[in-house]
């Protein structure tokens, strides 16, 4: 099967999308108000830090994992198949990490397909069978291919903002010129966290869906995916909690969400196993009868 658009799912991303965007401006401008600043003032600085979490996002993903890139050397096998993958993608190869963990797992990161870094953990790659491998290497290729790490960096950019000003705010509201506006800019946060929070997971769940897609169609296999993940899930049960709550703040970028930590539990980035398996599965009957 070729590489075909999901209208439907790309038309729920893009709806998502504009509410986020909406709610941001709506955020802008009441800061703006609230602090009597100038607009250009505050585009500059809006943008000054998304330029630096645009350029330096994949390289915090890899250290708080604690994931190293590697060379063909040391992962032969593991080289030989991102590249065979990255071809069939029509990618470049991108860089090639591992992260030292139980926990069996994968992620995409980098902010375009030439800046791209795929990382396994030796969980996973002790974990799967060969076609499973190349089922979970090719959903994280389809993630570079989508350009989901830039837009997932750039939707939850005004997020993390709106965040740092609930928990510092407080800090500078006991100033008598500051109190009350410093107070209300707090409160609009509060409220832009919350529904920005809920709408970046709602889209975090949609694109994971059409990295699943873009998986079978790249390895022709998707019931080799879907086995990783039932693999993946099963496995979960066995790590260690300590292991799993170290790393459950990286959710959105796994390829199974860690069902610990603070995240987990009040939101998932991703769609249940069970329903992503029976997505593949239909995919997988329209590919055999196509």
């Amino acid at each position: 099967m070729e590489w075909k658009t999901d209208w439907g799912l790309r038309g729920r991303m893009g709806f998502t999308m504009f509410l986020l965007f909406a709610l941001y401006v709506v955020f802008i401008g009441v800061l703006i108000e609230v602090f009597n600043v100038g607009i250009i003032f505050t585009l500059a600085m809006f943008g000054m830090f998304s330029l630096a979490q645009y350029f330096f996002s994949d390289k915090l993903a890899l250290r708080s994992m604690g994931a190293r890139e590697v060379s063909a050397e040391e992962y032969p096998d593991l080289h030989r198949r991102v590249e065979r993958l990255s071809q069939q993608a029509d990618l470049p190869k991108p860089t090639v990490a591992v992260a030292d963990t139980q926990v069996p797992n994968a992620f995409a990161t980098g902010r375009n397909k030439k800046n791209a870094t795929v990382a396994v953990t030796t969980g996973l790659l002790r974990a799967l069978d060969d076609d499973e491998l190349d089922g979970v290497l090719a959903h994280e290729l389809a993630h570079v291919k989508n350009r989901d790490v830039m837009v997932m960096t750039i939707a939850s950019f005004l997020s993390t903002i709106a965040f740092f000003i609930v928990r510092w705010g407080w800090l500078f509201s006991g100033d008598n010129r500051q109190g009350a506006p410093v107070i209300v800019a707090i409160l609009v946060s509060i409220v832009v966290w919350v529904v920005s929070f809920l709408l970046i997971r709602a889209l975090s769940r949609y694109r994971e869906y059409s990295a699943d897609r873009g998986a079978a169609l790249i390895t022709g296999k998707p019931g080799a995916l879907a086995s990783a993940l039932m693999t993946i899930d099963g496995r979960m049960d066995r790590v260690p909690k300590e292991d799993l709550r170290e790393e459950a703040e990286m959710n959105a970028f796994f390829i199974i969400p860690i069902k610990a930590g603070f995240v987990g539990k009040i939101a998932s980035t991703h769609p249940s196993t069970e329903n992503r398996i029976e997505r593949l599965r239909d995919l997988e009957r329209e590919m055999e009868t196509a």
